[in-house]
């Protein structure tokens, strides 16, 4: 037997630390959930007892949280952009040749270095983007107030929106909503929603809309040019709130301001301003708001409601359009699917614009317009209406609906032929900071979506599922854990920050396990199968109430998240 020395065994270390971090290796891998297919199914009944006829779309355009609207146009080519608060990747980026079929071409801030949010609240980060382009110079701009990492108002610039963005610029002034304007002479304005000056404020909520001459050639605004052009709103001896998001445009050699007034909520509306000169003075309509859902009943039936911050944009055949946001409340008259896309043919054959149909109850249906074929979820558009989504999670980059909060995907999954997997951060979804979630937003009132995953937790402090979430403070987790020898699937509700198990069950795993959330407006219920034919409830039905905007709080939608976690919390008894 050959003799064994320090000498031998210093020289089997390094072999030795080669196969102890191969096992642990290969333990962290059995510890990543690898989810093998998502499909998720929207069921509304508006859908279903509003059929489309011949010529006509739906309206929300885009459903789930795609809120703040912004429209550009380029020839035969519309851009359309959203608030993506704490989503990143920031602002998503739609094309369409028509206004009704539209892709999504990626994110404008779609890299760190634009991108600032680790830290953010999740309705603080990006506020109400503005997109333009400028005839003048070719370039596409997107302006925004990015609410984190200190950065604040910035703009960022491309000349081809689908093959990339320019870092940000910061720009040097207070407020938020800013918007570019770009007259005919080639000049530029920017105006944007501003405190009124110190000592002056009224009452709460008051506020100004302000411009600014804006240099192209050093893309900031130009010191000492600033002017209050509207103070308040419509009549500020009415007090009106939240004049906001506003957008300067030009027609007929006059210029037009077009903001949001009432605040994202129940009173929102939008209104239009007139003038002769870019800065001013501004003369309101008299036939304000241009827009608004307030004034009818809270128990109409189909309820769409709080419609405002409007975009305007000339489509096919010089007919204008206008996309705005609005919510479509469930059952129990909550928010759950967040601030949607909405879009409306807009009448300007008088003086000012006018939102066709925006002052009555909103329909589901629109008409197209002329000579506009409606390809919606096939070809590569969006779908809209009830429609289901797979995704195999084979590709090798993910689905643009596929998002992080606070953090970019590519950090925590990857992807293969065999699936995606999710590497665990040791946080939880509760806390306010990045997690290893990937979210898909919850599009309809009524939905299933069901997940297929392999999983073996390794301790008490592994867990991998599904969560429906609102906020940290405000969520559903449904998932596998492990206590002892035993595996469970648990559900935990939480509640303004209190947790409660809402039900368990020992598990006994198989290759693959499905779980699946359904809601039927406000109530949701979880379920698993380990043989795909046969789900069993965990936990009964529960409320959505959590997941809805006007209890939770903040501006945005319901997400569903494919989650994984080493520091699981949830006590299993």
């Amino acid at each position: 037997m050959k003799k064994v020395t320090v000498k031998t065994i210093a020289g089997m270390l390094p072999l030795m630390i080669s196969i102890l971090s191969g096992i642990a290796a290969f333990s962290q891998k059995k510890a990543q959930p690898l989810f093998t297919r998502f499909t998720y199914e929207g069921n509304d009944h508006i859908y279903t007892d509003n059929p489309l006829q011949e010529g006509e779309f739906y309206s929300p355009v885009l459903q789930g949280c795609y809120p703040d609207p912004s429209i550009t146009r380029k020839g035969n080519d519309y851009y359309l952009v959203n608030s993506s608060f704490s989503m990143v990747p920031g602002v998503p980026i739609f094309h369409s040749k028509d206004l009704v079929n539209w892709k999504q071409i990626g994110h404008v801030l779609d890299r760190p270095s634009q991108l600032k949010v680790e830290k953010a609240g999740i309705s603080a980060g990006i506020y109400a983007p503005d997109i333009k382009y400028n005839p003048y110079n070719n370039t596409f701009y997107m302006i925004t107030t990015q609410i984190a990492g200190g950065i604040g108002n910035m703009v960022v610039k491309t000349q081809d929106p689908s093959k990339g963005w320019s870092d940000p610029i910061k720009l040097k002034f207070d407020g938020i909503d800013p918007a570019l304007f770009f007259d005919d002479n080639g000049k530029a304005y920017l105006v944007h929603n501003d405190a009124p000056p110190a000592g002056k404020t009224l009452y709460n909520g008051h506020r100004v809309i302000k411009i600014w001459e804006y240099d192209l050639a050093r893309d900031q605004v130009i010191e000492g040019t600033d002017k209050i052009i509207v103070d308040g709103g419509v009549d500020i001896t009415q007090k009106p709130i939240w004049i906001e998001g506003p957008h300067l445009y030009k027609k007929n050699g006059r210029y037009y301001l077009m903001c949001a007034e009432g605040g994202t909520g129940g009173w929102h509306s939008e209104v239009v301003f007139v003038s002769d000169h870019p800065k001013g003075p501004f003369t309101p309509a008299g036939n304000n708001p241009i827009l608004t859902q307030r004034h009818f009943p809270k128990d109409r039936a189909n309820k769409v409601d709080w419609a405002g911050h409007a975009d305007l944009v000339e489509g096919p055949g010089g007919k204008y359009y206008g996309v705005f946001l609005a919510v479509r409340p469930n059952d129990k008259n909550r928010v759950n699917t967040g601030r949607e896309t909405f879009m409306l043919p807009v009448d300007w054959s008088g003086e000012f614009p006018v939102f066709e149909n925006g002052l009555v109850p909103i329909k589901a249906k629109i008409k197209m317009p002329a000579g506009v074929k409606n390809q919606t979820g096939q070809n590569g558009f969006l779908p809209n209406g009830n429609f289901s989504f797979t995704d195999n999670f084979t590709a090798a980059r993910p689905d643009f609906r596929w998002i992080g909060v606070r953090e970019f995907r590519e950090n925590f999954i990857s992807t293969s032929q065999q699936g995606l997997r999710i590497n665990p951060y040791p946080v939880t979804i509760k806390a306010a900071a990045p997690t290893s979630t990937l979210f898909y937003r919850q599009q309809h009132a009524s939905f299933q979506a069901t997940v297929t995953i392999r999983y073996t937790p390794q301790s008490e402090k592994d867990l991998a599922g599904i969560v429906c979430y609102q906020k940290e403070t405000f969520n559903y987790v449904f998932g596998i854990s492990k206590k002892g020898n035993d595996h469970y699937i648990l559900l935990e509700r939480t509640d303004n920050g209190k947790s409660t198990l809402a039900g368990s069950e020992k598990l006994t795993l198989g290759d693959t396990i499905q779980l699946r959330v359904t809601a039927r407006g406000d109530a949701y219920t979880f379920s698993y199968s380990t043989d795909g034919q046969q789900f069993k409830s965990v936990g009964g039905t529960v409320s959505g109430d959590i997941l809805s905007t006007d209890v939770a709080g903040g501006f945005t939608g319901a997400l569903i998240g494919l989650y994984a976690t080493s520091a699981n919390d949830i006590m299993i008894p």
